[in-house]
């Protein structure tokens, strides 16, 4: 007899979300979500600018396009059910140059084939309805939202519990092995007085490692071709006088070349607006403070081969990031360009957040979703953003692969 018939690790949104899903199809599995802090949500879903995504930028027929958009209704309604904040602000794209008055365009025929609706605004319709916020034309995308993701989190982690499902946290895994009839975790604590381990056996397991999801599938002795290489997100605070500024999400038009979206401003739930984030090499998978090393996973990273790729590819952009990161006027000047009211004193600390970007040996970045699976064990390798908007699809489409790969 093993200890569960599944075992989830990490609780972040999208393993606290496919434990919930598991949980009510599968009503008297013995199930349990693992996770080594001692909260959900306490990585990339709780340090995220918290906005529904509609889904505007993916390519058509991707996981991410699908997911995307089923994600933001089924965020949604989450939130009607469970009494939860959300608000549909709406996001516009903003155009400042006639060279952005193009990809614009291209995005609108994005919009198109993923069935968004999005609607052009001329320069006078982006004034009337942004006074503070000016450029060429925008985008106006209605569906995008703003929401609490580690309150959503701690919601789903508490519809799993409350329908029998064990939790676990505090509990950082350390090794797993597999066999023929069950796979082994074992696990310790470090904020233990001393050193305490948990060795327990499991039918299946499904990990949502996030930052450690290559080092989990290692573990399991899947030959990955990615590693894991963190991009940080470091983000600034409006003071409160400045809440009013904009009332959309307003973003820049993306360059196609460039892997992330750009400087953008966030009208939070809790009625602040946050400004960011840009995209940073990370030294610490895991570094939300001023100064973040660890010599690990700088280790890591500099001995695999598609670092060295993916930073030659984009040099140029990565100096700018990393000027632009100590240098606060650099950064400001990015999100003058469509708000020219702000000044540097206007940029308070905000917390910073990570992105758990896989990297395959050749550089390439993976944007879709990456998973992989052993006879026992499925892992989301790769859940790039929108995973958070998206978590609720993943987690079914996780809980459909493993009804199929382990004859549930």
């Amino acid at each position: 007899m093993t200890d569960y018939d599944i075992t989830l690790i990490g609780g972040g949104i999208v393993g606290a979300a496919t434990a919930m899903e598991l949980k009510q199809r599968y009503p008297d599995a013995r199930i349990l979500l693992i996770e080594k802090e001692n909260t959900f949500a306490a990585h990339q879903t709780g340090h995220n600018s918290g906005v529904i995504h509609a889904g505007v930028y993916y390519q058509p027929g991707s996981l991410k396009a699908d997911f995307c958009k089923r994600g933001s209704r089924a965020t949604i309604d989450f939130c009607r059910t469970h009494n939860l904040p959300f608000r549909q602000c709406g996001k516009l794209l903003v155009a400042t140059t006639p060279l952005e008055m193009e990809r614009m365009k291209a995005l609108e025929g994005r919009c198109r084939e993923n069935g968004i609706r999005a609607i052009r605004l001329s320069r006078q319709e982006l004034n009337r309805a942004e006074p503070n916020i000016l450029g060429l034309g925008a985008l106006k995308v209605p569906a995008t939202g703003i929401t609490d993701f580690k309150k959503i989190t701690a919601k789903m982690a508490y519809v799993f519990r409350h329908a029998g499902g064990t939790i676990m946290t505090g509990s950082d895994v350390s090794s797993l092995r597999e066999t023929d009839t069950c796979i082994t975790v074992r696990t310790f604590c470090k904020t233990a007085k001393k050193a305490a381990g948990h060795q327990l056996t499991t039918k299946y397991l499904i990990a949502c490692g996030g930052l450690q999801a290559d080092r989990l599938a290692r573990m399991m002795d899947i030959d990955i071709d990615f590693r894991i290489i963190p991009f940080r997100g470091e983000y600034y605070c409006l003071p409160d006088r400045l809440n009013s500024i904009v009332s959309h999400l307003i973003y820049p038009i993306p360059d196609p070349d460039l892997p992330f979206l750009g400087v953008h401003l966030t009208p939070m739930i809790d009625g602040s607006v946050t400004v960011g984030p840009n995209a940073t090499l990370g030294w610490k998978r895991e570094g939300y403070g001023t100064i973040n090393l660890d010599p690990s996973d700088t280790l890591d990273m500099l001995t695999f081969k598609g670092f060295w790729q993916v930073m030659g590819t984009h040099l140029k952009s990565g100096i700018g990031e990393w000027i632009d990161s100590i240098y606060k006027p650099g950064y400001l000047r990015r999100i003058r360009k469509y708000c020219p009211s702000l000044g540097v004193d206007d940029l308070s600390p905000y917390p910073a957040g990570i992105r758990a970007q896989a990297v395959l040996k050749d550089g390439s970045l993976v944007h879709d979703f990456l998973f992989a699976r052993t006879g026992r064990s499925l892992h989301v390798c790769n859940a790039p953003s929108p995973a958070a908007t998206s978590a609720m699809p993943i987690a079914g489409y996780l809980s459909d692969q493993a009804a199929e790969a382990f004859k549930l």
